[in-house]
C-alpha cells in the first residue's frame, strides 16, 4: 500500500497548493482569469507544456506503441516538436500583443471584436465546449485506467473482477477507474475553484517538473528490469506479437504518416492556451518556451513509446475485456518492485494527467462568464467577486458532465483516438486563428461560415468513426480517407470556405483593420 499512500500524499499537496495559490488571489476577476498578466518565462514554459502533455501523451501514446508500434513517435511527437514551438511563434505572441492592448481575456472575445460580429461568440462558444469534451475524457479515463492498474491486489475483496470465464481479471483488486476519475476530478476542481488560473498555472509547474522527473526514473527502472535497452528491444525482435510493431510492418501507411502532421496545428486554436498565452509578462517571456518545448515533448515522448513497444513483447495480446489504456500502469506495476518508486511514478502520470484538465476546467469556466453571461447582461451588471462565481458554478456542472461520461465510455473509449479526434477539431479551426492574424481580407461572413463547416464536417466524421457501429473485425481500424487522416479534409474544408467566402463578401471596415493591424 505504500505506493498508494504516496500517490494520496502528492494529491493533498495539491489541495495544499490550492489553497496557497488562493492566499495570493488579489480578489479581482483579472487575476482569477489570467493571473493579471505577470507570468515569467519559466512558469509560462511549465504551465503550456504541461498543458499540452496530458493522458494522451503519456498513457495514450504508450498504448499506440502497444497496438501499432515505433511509428507511433513519429505520427506525433516528431510533428508536434516542431509545429507547436512555430504556432507559439507565428500565432501566439501575437495574440497576446492583441490581448493585452484590448484587455481580452478568451477566444470568443477576441474573433467577436476582429470580425465586427457580436454573434460569433454564441456560434463559437458550444463548437469549442464539444471539441474539448473528448479532451477532458481523455484525461479523466486515462487517470482512472491508470489508477486501476497501478493498485491492483490491493483490495482484492472490495473491488473483486472476473472475466466472463470466472476467472480473476488482471486487473482485479485495483481502484474501480470510475472511483479512480472522480477522485482525479475533485482534486482538480479543488484548486482551480480557489486559485483560478493562478493555482493551475502553480500546479502545472510544480506537476510538469514532477512527471518529467519521475518519468525518466520509470523509464531507467523499467529498462534496467527488462535487463537493459539492447536486452529489450531484442526481446522486442524475438517476439512474433511484437516484431512487427517494431518494424512498422504494414501498420502506418505513408499519407497517414504524413497528414498526422496537420493535427498538432491544433494548439493554435486551444482555448486553454490562449487564456495561458494572456498570462505573460512581456513578448520576451515567449524565448524559453519556443526554444525549449521541443527538447522537453523529446524527454517526455521517447520513453513511454519505448515502454509501449516493450510491453508487446512483455505483457504479449492482451486478453478479453483489456484495454491498451491499462499498458503503461500495467507495466510500472509489474516491473518497478520498489514501493516508493511505484508512488512516485504514479504521482507523476496523474501529473501529467491533471496538468491539462485543470487548465482546460478554468478555460471553460472564463468563457461562460465573459462570453455568456457578462455578454449577455453586461460587465457592470456583476462585481469581480460575482463573476469568479459564475465561473466556479460552471466550471462545476462542466466537472460533473465530464466525469459522467467518462464512467460511461471508462471500457470502451481509446485515449488515443478520442485525443486525436479532439485535436483535429481544433485544427480545423487553424485557417480561422491564421486569417485574423495575418489576412486583412477575412470577412464576418467567411469566419463564421470557416466555424459551420468546420463543426460540420468534424461531426460527421466523427460519428462515423467512433459512434456509429463498425462491421466485426473492423472496430480497431482508424478512419482514414484515401489512405490520409481525417484532420486533411476537414482542414481544407474549413480553409476553402474561408477564402472563397471571405472573397465574395463584404470586407471589414478601416476602423477594424487599424484596430488590429496598427
Amino acid at each position: 500500500m505504500t505506493s498508494l499512500y504516496i500517490i494520496a500524499g502528492y494529491l493533498l499537496l495539491l489541495i495544499g497548493l490550492g489553497i496557497v495559490s488562493n492566499r495570493f488571489s488579489k480578489g479581482t476577476s483579472a487575476d482569477f482569469f489570467v493571473v493579471s498578466r505577470t507570468v515569467g518565462s519559466f512558469l509560462l514554459l511549465m504551465s503550456i507544456f504541461g498543458t499540452t502533455m496530458t493522458g494522451f501523451a503519456l498513457v495514450g501514446s504508450t498504448g499506440k506503441a502497444y497496438t501499432s508500434g515505433i511509428g507511433t513517435y513519429g505520427l506525433m511527437a516528431s510533428w508536434s516538436g516542431l509545429i507547436h514551438s512555430a504556432v507559439f511563434f507565428l500565432v501566439g505572441i501575437r495574440l497576446w500583443a492583441v490581448g493585452k492592448k484590448h484587455g481580452y481575456l478568451t477566444q470568443c472575445e477576441y474573433f467577436r471584436n476582429r470580425y465586427d460580429a457580436p454573434a460569433i461568440g454564441y456560434i463559437l462558444f458550444p463548437i469549442l465546449i464539444l471539441l474539448l469534451i473528448p479532451y477532458l475524457l481523455v484525461g479523466v479515463i486515462a487517470a482512472g485506467k491508470f489508477i486501476q492498474a497501478s493498485t491492483k491486489g490491493m483490495f482484492p475483496e472490495q473491488f473483486e473482477l472476473l472475466l466472463p470465464n470466472g476467472n480473476p481479471h488482471p486487473l482485479s483488486g485495483g481502484i474501480p477507474p470510475e472511483l479512480g476519475g472522480g477522485a482525479i476530478c475533485a482534486i482538480v476542481l479543488f484548486y482551480v475553484f480557489f486559485g483560478g488560473l493562478r493555482g493551475a498555472v502553480w500546479a502545472n509547474t510544480f506537476q510538469t517538473i514532477v512527471f518529467m522527473v519521475t518519468g525518466i526514473i520509470a523509464f531507467y527502472m523499467i529498462s534496467n528490469k527488462l535487463g537493459g535497452l539492447q536486452a529489450a528491444s531484442q526481446a522486442v525482435l524475438e517476439s512474433d506479437f511484437a516484431k512487427p510493431r517494431a518494424a512498422r510492418e504494414g501498420m502506418i501507411g505513408q499519407a497517414q504518416f504524413f497528414t498526422y502532421c496537420f493535427i498538432p496545428l491544433s494548439v493554435g486554436m486551444f482555448p486553454h492556451l490562449f487564456q495561458h498565452w494572456l498570462t505573460a509578462k512581456s513578448a520576451k517571456t515567449f524565448k524559453l518556451t519556443v526554444v525549449a518545448h521541443p527538447i522537453f515533448i523529446m524527454i517526455v515522448w521517447v520513453p513511454c513509446i519505448l515502454i509501449g513497444i516493450w510491453a508487446a513483447a512483455h505483457v504479449g495480446p492482451l486478453g478479453p475485456g483489456q484495454s491498451p489504456n491499462s499498458i503503461l500502469g500495467r507495466m510500472v506495476e509489474s516491473l518497478v518492485h520498489s514501493p516508493v518508486l511505484s508512488g512516485l511514478v504514479g504521482a507523476g502520470v496523474l501529473a501529467a494527467i491533471m496538468s491539462s484538465l485543470d487548465s482546460q476546467f478554468m478555460c471553460l469556466g472564463t468563457m461562460f462568464t465573459r462570453d455568456i453571461v457578462i455578454r449577455k447582461f453586461g460587465e457592470d451588471r456583476f462585481t469581480d467577486q460575482q463573476k469568479v462565481l459564475i465561473a466556479r458554478g460552471f466550471i462545476l456542472l462542466i466537472v460533473a458532465l465530464t466525469y459522467g461520461l467518462a464512467c460511461a465510455l471508462m471500457d470502451t473509449a481509446q485515449v488515443f483516438a478520442l485525443g486525436v479526434w479532439c485535436f483535429s477539431g481544433f485544427a480545423g479551426l487553424f485557417p480561422l486563428i491564421v486569417g485574423s492574424v495575418y489576412w486583412k481580407g477575412t470577412t464576418k461572413a467567411g469566419a463564421i461560415s470557416c466555424i459551420l463547416v468546420t463543426a460540420t464536417v468534424w461531426c460527421i466524421l466523427f460519428y462515423h468513426d467512433i459512434i456509429a457501429v463498425k462491421p466485426a473485425g473492423a472496430e480497431e481500424d482508424e478512419l482514414l480517407i484515401a489512405g490520409m487522416m481525417p484532420v486533411t479534409l476537414i482542414i481544407a474544408a474549413s480553409a476553402i470556405t474561408l477564402v472563397v467566402v471571405s472573397l465574395l463578401t463584404k470586407k471589414p471596415s478601416d476602423t477594424t483593420l487599424k484596430k488590429f493591424f496598427a
